[in-house]
């Protein structure tokens, strides 16, 4: 190992045990931190760690940056060195090759490709299993202008097929959304473009940020929704949508019944789903987010639309409103549990829980305080409570984002194939992955 990857494992040591040591603002900074990432799956203490240093804030600043302050004596290679991670970033990466001083990967949502050394703490046993098709979730950091090395813990998944590896990816997506497309900004922005670009469509079609309807009323609408979506995609992607269907299929190098088989299942025509996948213009595409069946049966089903947080379906908001709206709803016996709901809910997200703060404030505060048996708690405490239960303040990518080309082909690969299994299985396969309803 050379003089600047042993430097490098010194350095990061001393950041991590920094940080471990740290009292006052810093030390309850990663207390909540790892409070709030413990409840997602998959994540190990250690890469809590790890994510904190560059993910967490004290004040306006990463832990990176007190270290640097805290650390005055620090020559400039190295402080340029360990303020370069703060470009670390998680990833799901594929091991294109074993090289003589380390690999090459790929980072499977960006399809980027790295030069990753190990450092010396890492165990020649656990680097012994990175070979050429094996799926990692791991960390990776700048170790010049050209090399990385890994950060943090690697979990390795094994050589997946297109299902699993979709499924892998979903998984990815759902765990640490605050790191999709973390090394590709250009599509995180993209991403972000296209919830806006779908929010003003809702517009134009529900012509309400709010809406309530009969489950299966709303499944319809939305169906016809998604028609318009999907002629302005095709339109926008120049796809000619003169063809027909098996020509359509011929080029994508489709069967028509494979195809209309994962129609069935995405929520999309077969049509779109071969145009789409025949198209070869633009970075990204539009998922096909369709309802569950719970929404579908539902007796009435709100949507909240939003440009960033995108659209909430609630299929009790009426009755959580009507309880509001109550003069007594102390003896409403589902006031504890609609609250207990809510708050638990991944749909009743922060947005959902704002609005009902500036319609309701009095009562909503007043709820609150009798149900959760905090008859101190304020409505300015609003944000920490919905921390408290595992709710992002800010809004993170929502399932109608489109997602690169890439990335779509390999889902929509992944149900033909699990369809052809299912099939002779006499079974339905579940949609995985990316805009999964």
């Amino acid at each position: 190992m050379n003089a600047t990857l042993e430097q490098a494992q010194t350095l990061k040591q001393a950041l991590v045990d920094f940080v471990l040591d740290a009292e006052g603002d810093l030390a309850e900074a990663l207390e909540t931190y790892a409070a709030e990432q413990a409840r997602r799956k998959g994540v190990s203490q250690d890469l809590i760690i790890d994510m904190f240093l560059t993910e967490g804030r004290v004040g306006d600043k990463t832990p990176i940056a007190l270290f640097i302050e805290d650390q005055p004596d620090l020559g400039e290679a190295d402080r340029q060195l360990v303020l370069g991670w703060e470009k670390t970033f998680t990833g799901l990466f594929a091991v294109e090759q074993v090289m003589p001083d380390g690999f090459e990967l790929v980072n499977w949502l960006t399809e980027k490709h790295y030069p990753v050394k190990p450092t010396g703490d890492r165990p020649t046993t656990e680097l012994a299993r990175l070979k050429p098709g094996e799926i990692v979730l791991t960390r990776i950091s700048p170790l010049n202008e050209t090399d990385w090395i890994f950060s943090g813990p690697l979990s390795l998944l094994g050589k997946l097929g297109k299902p699993k590896l979709a499924v892998a990816i979903g998984n990815f997506k759902d765990n640490h959304k605050q790191s999709l497309y973390g090394d590709a900004p250009d599509l995180l922005e993209e991403a972000w473009q296209s919830v806006e670009k779908y929010h003003l469509a809702f517009l134009d079609f529900f012509g309400s940020e709010e809406i309530t309807l009969p489950g299966y009323q709303l499944n319809k609408q939305m169906g016809e929704f998604r028609e318009v979506l999907s002629k302005r995609f095709l339109a926008d992607a120049g796809i000619d949508d003169s063809k027909s269907l098996a020509e359509l299929a011929a080029e994508a190098g489709i069967d028509e019944e494979e195809m209309a088989a994962v129609a069935e299942e995405s929520g999309a025509d077969a049509e779109t789903i071969s145009k789409v996948l025949a198209s070869k213009g633009g970075k990204m595409a539009a998922p096909q987010v369709q309802l569950p069946d719970e929404l579908k049966k539902a007796e009435q089903v709100t949507v909240l639309a939003h440009p960033k947080w995108g659209q909430m379906f609630l299929p009790h908001h009426t009755q959580f409103k009507a309880i509001l709206e109550s003069e007594d709803w102390q003896t409403n016996e589902r006031t504890g549990k609609l609250v207990r709901q809510y708050l638990q809910a991944p749909e009743a997200n922060f947005f959902v829980w704002q609005q009902l703060a500036e319609q309701y404030p009095q009562r909503l505060e007043e709820v609150l305080q009798t149900v959760l048996a905090r008859p101190d708690f304020q409505l300015k405490d609003l944000a920490a409570l919905l921390r408290e239960n595992g709710k992002p303040t800010e809004p993170e990518l929502p399932e109608i984002a489109s997602v690169p080309i890439h990335l779509h082909n390999l889902f929509e690969a992944a149900m033909i194939e699990v369809n052809k299994s299912s099939k002779s299985k006499g079974k339905k396969a579940k949609k995985s992955g990316f805009g999964k309803g």
